[in-house]
């Protein structure tokens, strides 16, 4: 248009008769030469003017063709409305959720492209956004081919050059993709929180399947004691009664005595006796072992209690010795009894799992020493765990509490306790740490709150 319109004036002044406008006679020449030059300053400056009408119709095509990919490709719904709230623009994006054609939607009221529930709300957001000059965000449904589609709406107001609100920016994301992100999400989460829950629980039965080893083997040598001497009760009784047969049947008294010498009754007398102390013996030891197990079982939950924390540790380390497969020399030093605060359930799994790891660490070592102890260090009480191992080095020492973290091989640990180990003593207000500054070997060291009177 603009070429159009300064050819035309380029053709018009060349049909000019400029003898018809300029004088004639003396100094027509002055004039004449005058009017030259302004035709072509003139001529000059209408074809500057083109060429810059030509690169703004350039800009304005190429910022067009911008704003146009830009609402061709942006995913979230974007529409932008007039004061009196017209729409005058909307993405590509709306086509898709509405299933609508884009110029379907121009010079609509935007109350139109809503469900009816959400337009009072709809109305209030863009008079907040108005008065308050900032973005106002609200939850409504664009209408849909099928259903309503809900969306999470920021409206934004948008100012002309002299500050006043010119119109509305509206731009919203599908809930419904954000509630499927979401719910996958949260079930990704509980997947996961039962995956660890599932290696907690095999931890815990690997623990387990420590404690049945050892309370096996325990039980099996007063159990077999006490078999045995039912075996040697039975062969007395045995005797007893053929003796005792001969005294009712009226056997004279010389026969009575051959037959007492025959069944050695005066020796068998005697062992009878070592036999049913020995399965007294037995059966003790066998109820010392349950009442063990029993203490090792209880308190595992419920509120904090007063113990002795010596010997929580020595129930718990006593458990892991019966069902270790090599003898290593357990030593209990520093204070006899210590009376703490916790649950002696949870502090003797701690304790179970520092002397197991202890063990392993002493696997093939022929001077296997463990130093059980208990302390009072300002004014805290304080259990630690010590071997003559190859220690832990620096950098296994950084990672050494984090969940999963191992150094056995597969199969042998889930690296999981000292990580729960650590989590129990947090929960008990104290810490579980790893001795600084040892020599040799591996250290690690559990605080407990005192009882009260305890220090």
């Amino acid at each position: 248009m603009a070429n159009n319109s300064s050819r035309d004036l380029t053709q018009n002044l060349e049909s000019w008769r400029l003898s018809d406008l300029l004088p004639t006679g003396e100094g027509a020449d002055d004039v004449w030469f005058d009017v030259l030059s302004a035709v072509d300053r003139t001529y000059a400056d209408l074809v500057d003017y083109q060429e810059r009408l030509e690169r703004q119709n350039h800009e304005l095509e190429d910022l067009r063709s911008f704003l146009g990919s830009i609402l061709a490709s942006v995913s979230d719904v974007l529409i932008v409305v007039s004061r009196s709230g017209t729409v005058l623009e909307t993405s590509a994006s709306v086509a898709r959720i509405t299933g609508k054609p884009l110029w379907e939607w121009h010079t609509k009221p935007l109350a139109a492209m809503f469900t009816t529930e959400d337009v009072e709300a709809l109305d209030r957001a863009l008079a907040d956004a108005t008065n308050a000059r900032a973005t106002v965000t609200i939850e409504a449904s664009l209408l849909g081919p099928d259903e309503p589609a809900p969306l999470e709406l920021s409206i934004s107001p948008r100012m002309d050059d002299r500050g006043r609100v010119a119109g509305y920016v509206l731009t919203g994301r599908p809930l419904g993709e954000l509630r499927k992100a979401y719910s996958a999400l949260a079930k990704g989460h509980e997947e996961l929180k039962a995956a660890q829950a599932q290696l907690v629980r095999n931890e815990k039965l690997a623990s387990l399947g420590r404690l049945l080893a050892g309370v096996a083997h325990e039980l099996n040598n007063p159990i077999s004691f006490v078999y045995a001497n039912a075996h040697a009760l039975e062969r007395y009784a045995s005797k007893f009664e053929a003796y005792f047969q001969k005294v009712q049947a009226g056997a004279e008294r010389e026969e009575l005595i051959a037959l007492r010498e025959e069944l050695k009754l005066d020796r068998e007398i005697r062992n009878l006796r070592e036999a049913v102390h020995g399965a007294r013996e037995g059966a003790e030891r066998v109820r010392d072992i349950v009442e063990d197990l029993r203490r090792l079982s209880a308190d595992g939950s419920g509120e904090m209690v007063v113990f002795d924390l010596v010997d929580v540790a020595q129930v718990a380390a006593n458990w892991v010795i019966r069902g270790a497969r090599k003898s290593v020399s357990v030593q209990f030093t520093g204070l006899p009894s210590l009376r703490v605060q916790g649950r002696p359930g949870h502090i003797q799994q701690i304790v179970m799992n520092l002397v197991q790891n202890a063990f392993d660490a002493l696997e093939g070592r022929e001077d296997a020493r463990i130093e059980i102890g208990a302390e009072v260090v300002d004014g805290r009480g304080h259990l630690y765990v010590r071997d003559n191992g190859p220690g832990v080095p620096e950098d296994v020492a950084q990672a050494i509490f984090d969940p999963f973290f191992t150094t056995k091989p597969v199969g042998r640990g889930t690296g999981l306790g000292l990580s729960i180990s650590h989590k129990i003593a947090e929960e008990h207000g104290g810490r579980l740490r790893l001795c600084p500054q040892e020599s040799h070997g591996a250290c690690f060291r559990i605080d407990l709150a005192l009882a009260e009177g305890a220090a």
